[in-house]
């Protein structure tokens, strides 16, 4: 036990031998046994004093208690002062960190709730500034490319498209207010001027005649405008099928080609592949046949109307092109809007909109069409739809 307790104190051993009566040490580095009772397994945890240190060191061991032979007692420990010193500053550091921990969470929190806030107040007083009646206010978008910013950018979208409707309703509105006031006064001087009359039968018909012709150009007018607002509005998903884009051109020719040898054209109908168009087969035959129609009536006696079909991976193009009299390169963007001829409109049948009607069925629905501009003569008009083409 005295060779042992040489170096106890770097290894922080605790060592002990008592005679049988009165527990006086014999050797080890305690100075008197301990009062605490051990457990049944003779463990013990007590107040220590080193013998060598004169009483002056008071530290904690942990022990075990032998009985051995004579009476002898030994007691085998260790000081735990430096395990309980570590314990306690692991208890500090977690207690630290905790805080740390909390007061970092509250100040994330705090400035993240502000900042989401702040986006949400930004989209809330847009929302009131296009209620107020700026429409062209948008959502700011700060470029970070996180869930706001694509929040943001998808509004902004929606807003353009509202816009865009908005003014499109206005313009139809303004276009309707401007173009079918004459008609109307016409219709009315008309019949006025009959009642006023004491006219024959002859004239009357006559009259009727004129009225009801002047009554189906409002008709036709109002049709039109009927067939942008639902190529606006979007076709229903239970009626999109799979359109056989042969089939389409195969409908055309038969349609059309007795209309172009009436009127002295060539008809050429031709096409290559076999693909899919997915969507509304009444709009889709609707925008062809607009553009068939104008080819045929602007083209003169002993031209030649072409249509032709190419299908490629992805892409079904119609090309409808004649031999009238063109469209300069500053009307090509003009032709496809609202009650826009290119001749007076007592010169020319329909209402202006056909163009109308085709460009906004086709890019509603992801198509595109164009005049193209490499054309010498008459008119080329470029037509495609998205498409998967048949292996």
């Amino acid at each position: 036990i005295n060779r042992r307790t040489v170096d106890a104190r770097a290894s922080r051993g605790l060592y002990l031998v008592t005679e049988p009566a009165g527990l006086t040490p014999i050797a080890g580095n305690l100075s008197h046994w301990p009062k605490e009772t051990p457990d049944a397994e003779g463990r013990l945890t007590f107040t220590l004093e080193y013998a060598s240190a004169g009483g002056g060191e008071i530290n904690l061991g942990r022990a075990r208690v032998f009985a051995l032979d004579g009476g002898l007692h030994l007691l085998v420990g260790r000081d735990i002062r430096e395990r309980l010193e570590i314990a306690v500053r692991i208890r500090q550091s977690l207690a630290w960190g905790m805080a740390i921990t909390v007061a970092l969470a509250a100040f994330g929190g705090i400035f993240i709730s502000r900042s989401m806030l702040r986006r949400i107040e930004a989209i809330n007083q847009t929302s009131r500034d296009i209620m107020a009646g700026s429409l062209n206010r948008r959502v700011p978008v700060r470029g970070t490319g996180d869930e706001f910013d694509r929040l943001a950018d998808n509004l902004n979208r929606m807003l353009d498209r509202i816009e865009a409707l908005l003014a499109g309703m206005k313009e139809v509105s303004d276009n309707v207010a401007h173009d079918l006031r004459s008609p109307l006064a016409r219709l009315r001087n008309r019949l006025e001027t009959v009642l006023m009359d004491d006219g024959d039968a002859a004239t009357y018909r006559h009259v009727i005649d004129a009225t009801i012709a002047e009554a189906d150009g409002l008709l036709t007018t109002f049709n039109a405008l009927l067939g942008i607002a639902q190529a606006e509005a979007g076709t229903p998903r239970e009626r999109f099928t799979d359109v056989d884009a042969a089939t389409l051109l195969t409908d055309l020719a038969e349609l059309y080609a007795p209309v172009a040898e009436q009127r002295g054209l060539e008809w050429v109908a031709k096409g290559s592949g076999n693909a899919k168009i997915h969507g509304d087969r009444d709009l889709l035959f609707q925008a062809l046949a607009n553009l068939t129609d104008n080819a045929i009536k602007f083209s003169p006696a002993g031209g030649m109307v072409r249509l032709v079909l190419d299908s490629t991976v992805g892409s079904t193009r119609f090309t409808i092109a004649d031999d009238g009299p063109g469209i300069a390169p500053e009307y090509r963007d003009r032709v496809f809007g609202l009650f826009q001829t290119l001749r007076p409109r007592d010169e020319v049948e329909g209402s202006g909109m056909g163009l109308s009607i085709v460009k906004k069925a086709v890019q509603s629905r992801g198509g595109q069409v164009w005049i193209e501009p490499g054309a010498e003569r008459g008119a080329m008009f470029r037509f495609t739809w998205p498409t998967q083409v048949d292996t």
